[in-house]
């Protein structure tokens, strides 16, 4: 019973979502009330909803301040050179353009935290795209795959799961990924490629000139300047001095000198010291940019409410037990493969750490059996990660939608088979490189 409404609590979110019946924040909010009201769980949900607001409090403060943060560089032109330096290499060429979100997001993922990644990238990419027409979907599409890549890095939230659920090194299991996470990030740049030639067959051909972007076929059509910053706000003599301190926030955030909230909040707060030491610049800049930040963190937090109930209530318990109830005992040999498939709706339907410390170690166990190595299923088990990351149970990203100032439902619409694609090419990969086994023969 608690798995069935288990999985109709996220089917009906879905649905309210991706036909705009509600916003996230209300269904988020909402939905897990009624169906733990459904169960009989009234008495109790207020701890429920307390323990998963718990949870999120520290990332949804570090995503206020980030937000604080990174728009305030931006209001100080920090950005401007980099968005110039990729005008000058993309030169008005969709295909350029995409292509260099994607590589922009891997190199800025390596620190291992999808929000950071997020809000550098479309920082810096968006009014680009913005500027050339290309459509926001396509941004938040490439980065989320290249960031799916590389948060499967050993200082990722994945693998240290998968590590400490099957008590194995994670050098282990991470070594032997690197030729799949690499035959990853060519599907994503192939991926980019195609969909920067798509946007180039919408868009026509675009070209560069005087700072402006122009439409090779209507040369009096400009498109909007980079950015509506007042120049009052920029601070061109300040720009190594707060690309110094940007550089050391990232250094800081890499090492994990401080939690990264804490981080955020030293950082903002010496941004604004910096830039703007006037109380009344710095009430303004605070004042200007609060809007986003409360929008960000207030679904952060209803997705708190949210995965607290569901862990709370038992259900995610009773959904991992569904979910290995059905497995015949004859596909025991073709368990690698197998577990690989399951993580794309088992990672999706339920958190990284209801799937990794639930169902992960019963699967494990069993593959035992058939003499597969747990380490073998451990690896296998990661394939499903660019699908979880569009569950609605991923916090960071309706941070990546909210700054590109697309919808939710619209983004996984746009980037699902592009996610599927991804995590087959990275099954099949693994299953060429000899990751895991496709068959065993048995213990």
């Amino acid at each position: 019973m608690l798995s069935l409404l288990g999985y109709g609590m996220i089917v009906v979110f879905m649905i309210l979502i991706m036909t705009k019946k509600l916003s996230a924040l209300v269904a988020l909010t909402l939905i897990p009330i009624l169906f733990a009201l459904i169960a009989g769980f009234g008495g109790e949900m207020g701890g429920m909803m307390i323990d998963g607001l718990k949870k999120v409090a520290p990332t949804a403060i570090m995503v206020i301040f980030a937000i604080l943060y990174f728009s305030t560089m931006f209001d100080t032109g920090l950005f401007d050179p980099i968005i110039r330096f990729f005008l000058r290499i993309i030169n008005g060429d969709p295909v350029k353009a995409v292509m260099c979100s994607a590589v922009l997001a891997a190199m800025v993922s390596l620190d291992g935290d999808g929000s950071t990644t997020y809000m550098i990238c479309v920082t810096a990419m968006l009014p680009l795209f913005k500027r050339i027409r290309l459509d926001p979907l396509a941004l938040t599409c490439v980065v989320f795959l290249s960031g799916s890549i590389t948060n499967l890095l050993p200082w990722g939230g994945p693998l240290a799961r998968v590590a400490a659920s099957l008590k194995v090194e994670s050098a282990e299991l991470f070594v032997p990924l690197i030729p799949s996470m690499l035959c990853g990030f060519v599907g994503v740049l192939a991926l980019s490629w195609y969909i920067g030639i798509r946007e180039r067959r919408r868009l026509g051909k675009l070209s560069i000139q005087s700072g402006n972007v122009v439409l090779e076929e209507d040369a009096e059509s400009y498109l909007p300047a980079i950015n509506d910053v007042s120049e009052e706000l920029r601070r061109p003599k300040l720009f190594w001095l707060n690309a110094g301190l940007t550089l050391l926030l990232m250094v800081s955030l890499v090492m994990e000198l401080l939690p990264l909230s804490v981080l955020f909040m030293v950082a903002f707060a010496l941004a604004l010291l910096i830039n703007y030491p006037h109380l009344d610049a710095q009430r303004q800049r605070i004042a200007a940019h609060a809007p986003a930040a409360l929008n960000q963190t207030s679904i952060f937090l209803a997705a708190g409410i949210f995965a607290g109930i569901l862990s709370g209530t038992g259900m995610v318990t009773a959904m991992s037990n569904s979910l290995l109830d059905v497995l015949p005992q004859s596909w025991g040999p073709y368990l690698a493969p197998i577990t690989a498939l399951i993580s794309l709706p088992g990672t999706f339907f339920m958190s990284n750490d209801a799937f990794y410390y639930g169902v992960l170690p019963v699967l494990a166990e069993a593959g035992r059996a058939y003499g597969i190595e747990p380490i073998e299923i451990g690896r296998a088990s990661l394939v499903g990660q660019p699908i979880h990351l569009l569950s609605p149970l991923v916090a960071s990203t309706y941070l990546l939608v909210g700054l590109a100032g697309v919808e939710f439902s619209d983004h996984q619409k746009y980037t699902y088979k592009w996610a599927f694609l991804l995590c087959m090419i990275f099954l099949g990969s693994s299953l060429l490189l000899g990751l895991y086994p496709l068959y065993s023969a048995g213990a």
